[in-house]
């Protein structure tokens, strides 16, 4: 190949026909002109090619040109048909394979395959069966070879022909009368490519480790051949005339095979090149060492065998260089381009194969453009192997040099692959941007800089992580930074300038919520997410006269960072969101987690008080910093002698649950509290006595406030605003503590639900409130108390009278402040309360102890109605414009929860699929809010049952329909626009069904039968006798379930609908007819269209002579069906 030296390289876009990839389609003008000594010279591909000009030889690649070609030329015949071609030379692009012509064996040739059995003697089948290490097969092969290398080069050309799944025989004959392009020609014809499968692509361990044995199987022949018979103009020049003909077929099977035949072979020719290399550089030093030896000691005979290896040495790399040349552009430049993706993907894996062994050779801007264009491939797997191409060579330092150039034209690429859909390109472009921000620093801008930033809050973790080592490359790199002193001069730790840069990075990103996701993606990558002492050095130590001390939003943030960093170390979880969620942790996850939990216990057991000290004051710092001992070894306290830390901990406890009202803090507290009060640990006793003193002090302070709220409505005053504040917080405080621990020892039941019952309560609604979930959690820890007593053998019957009549009153007392309460707040959290106790009440209950059976509570029809016109009311309402995003999202998801809670107690059966129906209607219409939550409950609900499902999907339509219908008086239904919505509601209805029609026979034959009957509906007594039901046009909606439908069932739904409303009449044929008419022509589906007898009615819900239907069988009764389905 001729070198371009000295002008600028074009290589900015990919050539304008790669959104196209090629393939073959040319047929060339000749196949003459081979010979040895021109196979692999520049004249013979110049003219195809490339060009000799600098400048254009990095325009992009012409594309062939298309013309139409008939089976007889793709055959090779004209007419009148031309002799034969005396030669064949594999420059030409290669039309000697079928081109144009259709897949397969061309109708009416008989297959000629000589031999279609496999013969056990061949390369294929040795390779194939792996009975015989490859070395033994090839050093057999070679031993063929020199004795008949006809015979041997006609097994080794079988073998690619067999590879290829093609069963055809080369023979003798064949190969001494015939060019390879007509051989081709031949073994296209023989293809019997009906399956489309041929083993590269056929799945299984056999052809896995085939496809391993191709690759290697070519590799270890050249290995074998390389010191004398590659050079031997026979074999090289057979095969590469071969695999290049085959490469260029229209056989997708011969052109995959061919070309990863052909692009290992350009590899292993690349490693005999590396190997010629040394021993040219071998021998040049030894002549040269030789020449400088004076006359009398230098060796003439010694001199001239050198000079005549090294003339040997650089004749053979000559010729490699040749062949790989002549491939490279016979081939790949052909095939990278390829409409096959596997084919453009070997391309690109081997190219860069060659580029990191060969790089003296291959590493140019005139090899580097085809990686560069195809980085704008459409399939993910292609653009994966172009950035794995690229890696090695980022990563030499030697060969940064050379890439120069490359990485200022495709940089902006690279960088903006970083967001490719496809997750495994994204880690590998982020870890190609770290190699470039290694070796090319200058190139990368801020801005592509924080592009890669960002995806440290990815959702996946893989992303994630590869942007956290970008993020260490950039920003946490040590150096000779002084790290400082504290005020009394404490050294500041290594880490310390770090930490303060994280956190400023975290402030900056401007996502708080999301401290968690950025812990993730460092704390594999870089010690200091685990350097506690760094951390709660810069929290407690005061600042040096050097140093800038840390501001109030620096010192939030850096608690929610090490809180973050607490809780992975301790857990081994990566936060919710990011990877799987039932992942399993290896042994030696749970080892490092185990030493890391130790580790962070001992460190905070000491420092966590006086953290809790300097920042008592400040609710948000308090919140994250008390959820500390739930990661804690507990054990510690006491094998590390630490009893005075845990007092002063549980000192401090107290105080906070005293002085604080802040809901985030109690919720914290009191969780904190559960878990050091953990039965079985060395601590309990000591932790759960100061559990009951803070119990009794939030208890005392509770039955203070209550009394003295009561005491002045009592006398007819008005409580002022710290009396309110006190009743509040006091019951914020109760409700909070006992949804962590059992409170009912303190008998609070009739204090509390005195006011939940009192419908004229003046208590505030936020005390209400908490006065109510606090009642839920008194009958929770009292169903628990009876649970304990059961497995004790002390149950008994007055304490399940007793517990039953709490149940009834607070469900009753709920249901009146779902209706009633003037408060939303209220009717919510009744709303939640309820849903949740008819679950835990359900009929489960008796299945775990029968003795608990009279507790288990059944929504009645009122019930179920109120909870429908709840979730109606407060779910499925427009979307506000909220002026903050935050605020808008959070009342979304308090609306998820409210529809997740109802859906529940269809999804557990405890009340019917039937209540589903208001909801599933809104599928289409609020789909993006909640449409996961909706198609759950959908799929769930046909596990239950599947014909319930079916009507209940039904009813939803119905519904609409009626709505519909009502938007629409005086106008065309099947016009309006929300007509056209329920229309799309039915087909996604209908996907949901999938594609087993056996499975669901029974489900959607009764929702056609429902369907058609109320579409008659109201036809009973019409002011027309000849006009249509008011629901016909509902028939139009049920089209869309048609082809769900059994062959054999349309013909019974037909029937069906035939005895209820007949076409017969002469105004059938109306507009207000044609539903009727869609519907039962998609249930004819091609049948004849045989219109029914015409009767004097066009529709009846029953049939006046019952003896009319005796030949029908049972299952077209209206009884199977009940209309009460949808009373």
């Amino acid at each position: 190949m001729q070198r371009r030296g000295g002008k600028r390289i074009r290589m900015d876009e990919p050539p304008p026909e790669y959104e196209n990839p090629m393939t073959p389609q040319v047929e060339p003008d000749n196949y003459g002109g081979y010979s040895h000594s021109n196979l692999y010279g520049v004249e013979a591909y110049a003219e195809q090619a490339g060009t000799s000009s600098s400048d254009g030889m990095f325009e992009s690649p012409p594309t062939p040109g298309m013309r139409r070609i008939t089976r007889s030329k793709a055959r090779g015949h004209t007419n009148p048909p031309p002799p034969m071609a005396p030669s064949y030379s594999p420059t030409g692009t290669g039309a000697a394979t079928t081109k144009g012509r259709g897949r397969g064996r061309p109708p009416g040739r008989k297959n000629h395959v000589e031999g279609s059995s496999e013969d056990e003697t061949s390369l294929y089948h040795y390779i194939k069966n792996s009975k015989v290490s490859l070395t033994n097969i090839v050093d057999e092969w070679i031993e063929s070879y020199k004795v008949n290398r006809e015979s041997a080069l006609i097994s080794l050309m079988q073998f690619f022909i067999n590879a290829a799944g093609c069963k055809g025989r080369i023979t003798q004959h064949m190969q001494a009368t015939m060019e390879h392009a007509a051989i081709i020609r031949r073994m296209t014809e023989e293809f019997d490519e009906e399956s489309g499968e041929y083993p590269l692509i056929m799945a299984g361990q056999t052809w896995k480790k085939f496809r391993q044995n191709f690759c290697d199987f070519v590799q270890t022949l050249v290995k074998q051949c390389q010191y004398s018979i590659i050079y031997d103009q026979f074999l090289m020049d057979n095969v590469i005339s071969l695999l290049t003909g085959l490469s260029d077929s229209q056989v997708r099977a011969f052109r995959h095979t061919a070309t990863l035949g052909a692009m290992k072979l350009m590899t292993a020719l690349v490693d005999v090149a590396l190997t010629v290399s040394v021993n040219l550089d071998n021998t040049q030093r030894q002549y040269e060492a030789e020449r400088q030896k004076t006359r009398e000691k230098r060796a003439s005979d010694r001199l001239e065998a050198l000079l005549g290896k090294r003339q040997e040495l650089e004749e053979n790399m000559d010729e490699i260089k040749n062949m790989l040349t002549y491939m490279f552009k016979s081939v790949f430049v052909h095939r990278y381009r390829d409409t096959l993706p596997e084919i453009r993907a070997i391309a690109m894996t081997e190219i860069g194969v060659w580029m990191h062994k060969f790089h003296a050779n291959f590493l140019d801007d005139s090899y580097l453009k085809y990686i560069g264009w195809t980085l704008h491939d459409k399939v993910g797997e292609v653009r994966l192997r172009c950035l794995q191409a690229l890696q090695p060579l980022y990563a030499s330092e030697e060969l940064k040099g050379k890439l120069e150039l490359f990485t200022n034209k495709f940089k902006d690429r690279i960088v903006a692959m970083t967001l490719d859909k496809e997750y495994d390109v994204a880690v590998q472009a982020v870890r190609l941007v770290i190699s470039i921000l290694k070796h090319h620093h200058e190139i990368l801008t801020d801005k592509d800089c924080e592009h890669v930033y960002e995806l440290v809050y990815s959702s996946h973790r893989a992303v994630a992580q590869a942007a956290g080592e970008f993020l260490n490359e950039r920003l946490f790199q040590p150096g000779d930074v002084d790290t400082g002193k504290t005020k009394r001069g404490k050294r500041r730790l290594p880490n310390t300038p770090f930490i303060r840069d994280l956190v400023q990075f975290f402030i900056e990103s401007e996502l708080h919520e999301h401290a968690a996701y950025l812990v993730d993606s460092l704390i594999e990558s870089n010690s200091m997410m685990k350097d506690w002492e760094c951390m709660t050095d810069l929290l407690l130590e005061e600042p040096g006269p050097q140093e800038e001390p840390l501001d109030n939003r620096q010192e939030t943030s850096l608690i929610e960072i090490m809180v973050c960093c607490i809780k992975q170390a301790a857990t081994g979880e990566a936060p919710v969101g990011r990877g799987p969620t039932r992942r399993v942790s290896s042994l030696r996850e749970m080892k490092q987690a185990g030493e890391d939990k130790q580790k962070l216990t001992e460190h905070f057991i000491v420092t966590l008080p006086p953290l809790l000290d300097k920042y008592a004051a400040d609710p948000e710092k308090l919140a994250n910093l008390l959820s500390i001992p739930q990661y804690f070894d507990l054990d510690l306290y006491t094998s590390g002698r630490q009893e005075g830390s845990l007092q002063s901990l549980l000192v401090k406890l107290k105080h906070i649950a005293q002085v604080h009202h802040e809901p985030e803090v109690l919720e914290t507290l009191a969780k904190t509290l559960e878990i050091l009060c953990t039965e079985g640990h060395s601590i309990y006793t000591r932790c759960d006595v100061a559990r009951s003193t803070i119990v009794d002090m939030i208890v005392v302070c509770y039955k203070d406030a209550i009394d003295d709220w009561r005491n002045l409505l009592l006398g007819e005053e008005t409580p002022n605003a710290d009396e309110t504040f006190n009743v509040v917080s006091s019951l914020k405080k109760v409700s909070m503590f006992y949804a962590c621990h059992n409170l009912n020892q303190w008998n609070l039941w009739s204090t509390l639900f005195q006011d939940v019952k009192d419908t004229e309560s003046m208590l505030p609604p936020d005390a209400l409130k908490f006065s109510l979930s606090a009642c839920f959690y008194c009958l929770l820890w009292g169903l628990r108390g009876l649970e304990v007593q059961h497995e004790g053998g002390g149950l008994t019957g007055p304490g399940i009278q007793e517990m039953r009549q709490r149940l009834d009153e607070f469900i009753e007392a709920a249901q009146v402040l779902i209706r009633c309460s003037p408060h939303n707040t209220i009717k919510e959290e009744a709303y939640v309360c309820l849903c949740d106790l008819l679950i835990v009440f359900s009929e489960q209950l008796s299945s775990t102890a029968t003795a608990l059976a009279d507790l288990t509570c059944q929504p009645d029809r009122n019930l179920q109605s109120l909870l429908n016109e709840f979730v109606q009311s407060y779910v499925f309402v427009p979307e506000q414009n909220a002026e903050h995003d935050e605020h808008r999202i959070e009342e979304l998801h308090k609306r998820r929860n409210f529809l997740a809670a109802y859906c529940k107690l269809i999804v557990y059966n405890i009340m019917p699929t039937k209540a589903a129906a208001d909801i599933f209607k809104h599928y289409v219409k609020y789909y993006n809010e909640y449409g996961d939550i909706i198609k759950a409950t959908l799929s769930k609900a046909r596990e239950i049952n599947k014909v319930n499902c079916a009507l209940t999907m039904c009813l939803s339509l119905n519904m609409i329909f009626q709505e519909v219908q009502k938007l629409s008086v005086g106008k065309n239904t099947r016009q309006n626009e929300e007509f056209f919505a329920l229309k799309e509601l039915a087909k996604r209805f209908a996907l949901s069904f999938g594609l087993d029609a056996v499975k669901n026979r029974e489900a959607i034959t009764a929702l056609h039968r429902a369907g058609i009957l109320f579409a008659v509906t109201g036809a009973d007594q019409p002011e027309d006798p000849t006009g249509p039901p008011p629901n016909l046009p509902f028939l139009e909606i049920l089209t869309e379930f048609t082809n769900k439908l059994l062959k054999q069932d349309k013909r019974v739904v037909l029937t069906f609908l035939d005895r209820r409303i007949t076409t017969g009449m002469p105004s059938s044929r109306g507009e207000d007819w044609q539903p009727l008419l869609l519907y039962r022509n998609s249930l004819l589906h091609g049948e004849s269209d045989a219109l029914p007898v015409t009767s004097k009615r066009a529709y009846g819900r029953k049939r006046k002579d019952p003896e009319s239907d005796h030949e029908q069988d049972e299952v077209l009764s209206d009884q199977e069906f009940p209309g009460n389905l949808y009373g």
